[in-house]
């Protein structure tokens, strides 16, 4: 009877073990699966992730009420809505050693100050991802929004283009094309924003924000809008594959969009402990490390920096220098009006 009550609690204690899990939600591609399987061993859980492509597609889910994630990824403009709705669980940060990692400048931000609900996970940059080989041998300038924009240099390239499927991110391009800013709310100017967007249109094979890694890797495609730490891996799978041809990025002259996500608990959250133990291993610097050296992120972990090749710190599209810095832009929350007026641009966009 003794043998058989011990053999009981071990499987009800395995059982509980395996049904031990972080529920994350996240970028696509935005965790190393060494730093994930690092976690559930350290914690002895499983991590269930679920993945979202655009800052729309999260935030329809999680306020339908969708996930009761444990842990989620959002950019800062996102952090900020997140917030107002009152969504989001404040951080019990004598749970969280590791929080003096995080460098000054990213920390105490507008969108939320003294980092009640919010840490700092890694920043892109949105910039142009092409065929190193097809660019040049067509004399085409990457690092400029006319790869994307401008008629004439489409005709050169027509079909052989992706787009961001998602509205804040090509709306922000185009206005930077035109000489505005990402947060321009201006309605003369979104117009004339859509206008070039829908001129470029016919020449591009698709609005895709999930596959263009793929698609730049294998050739089918030649230019790419998208995010800096995509196209870094998009780099490395060519190489790997051995490809006849290079990947390489770029940010425009004309600037781009500067993404900081951050780790947030929603009040829903099934296992907030695990969460607080999730927030403080990302913010660990080897682990933040690994962000950067297998994803290919900014890093606004000051503690991470030593760990990090020197190779990549020198990569001025996921490191920009200071001049590059002065011509970055987050994208800033819009209020309801705002959001109809580019909710209704963008559906005009996608039916015509």
């Amino acid at each position: 009877m003794k043998k058989l009550l011990c053999c009981f609690v071990l499987c009800l204690s395995q059982f509980a073990m395996a049904e031990k899990a972080l529920h994350l939600f996240n970028w696509n591609d935005y965790i190393a699966e060494d730093t994930v399987t690092r976690f559930e061993a350290l914690c002895g859980c499983k991590v269930v992730q679920d993945y979202f492509s655009a800052t729309e597609e999260m935030m329809a889910k999680l306020l339908a009420g969708g996930g009761d994630y444990d842990v989620v990824i959002p950019t800062q403009n996102a952090v900020e809505a997140l917030i107002k709705q009152g969504f989001l669980m404040p951080l019990d940060k004598s749970k969280l050693s590791n929080i003096g990692n995080s460098a000054a400048g990213y920390m105490n931000k507008a969108y939320d100050p003294g980092n009640v609900y919010s840490l700092p996970y890694a920043f892109t940059t949105t910039l142009i991802g092409y065929n190193e080989n097809k660019i040049a041998e067509l004399g085409i300038d990457p690092a400029d929004w006319s790869i994307i924009f401008d008629p004439a240099v489409l005709a050169k390239i027509k079909g052989k283009i992706t787009v961001m499927d998602d509205a804040e991110e090509l709306f922000g391009a185009a206005l930077k094309y035109l000489g505005y800013s990402i947060n321009d709310t201006n309605e003369k100017h979104l117009k004339e924003a859509q206008a070039v967007i829908l001129k470029a249109k016919p020449y591009w094979a698709a609005f895709n924000s999930s596959s263009y890694i793929k698609e730049l890797t294998v050739g089918n495609i030649w230019v790419a809008h998208g995010y800096s730490s995509d196209m870094f891996q998009a780099r490395a799978d060519a190489a790997d594959a051995g490809r006849d041809f290079t990947v390489n990025f770029v940010l425009p002259k004309q600037g781009a969009v500067l993404a900081l996500d951050n780790m947030v608990i929603p009040k829903k959250a099934r296992n907030p402990e695990l969460a607080h133990m999730f927030i403080n291993f990302m913010m660990d610097p080897q682990n933040a490390a690994e962000l950067t050296t297998i994803v290919g992120t900014g890093n606004p972990n000051a503690a991470a920096t030593p760990f990090i090749d020197e190779d990549i710190l020198k990569i001025t599209a996921i490191f920009p220098t200071p001049e590059l810095q002065a011509k970055l832009e987050t994208v800033a929350a819009r209020n309801a009006k705002e959001r109809r007026l580019t909710n209704k641009l963008w559906t005009e966009i996608k039916v015509r």
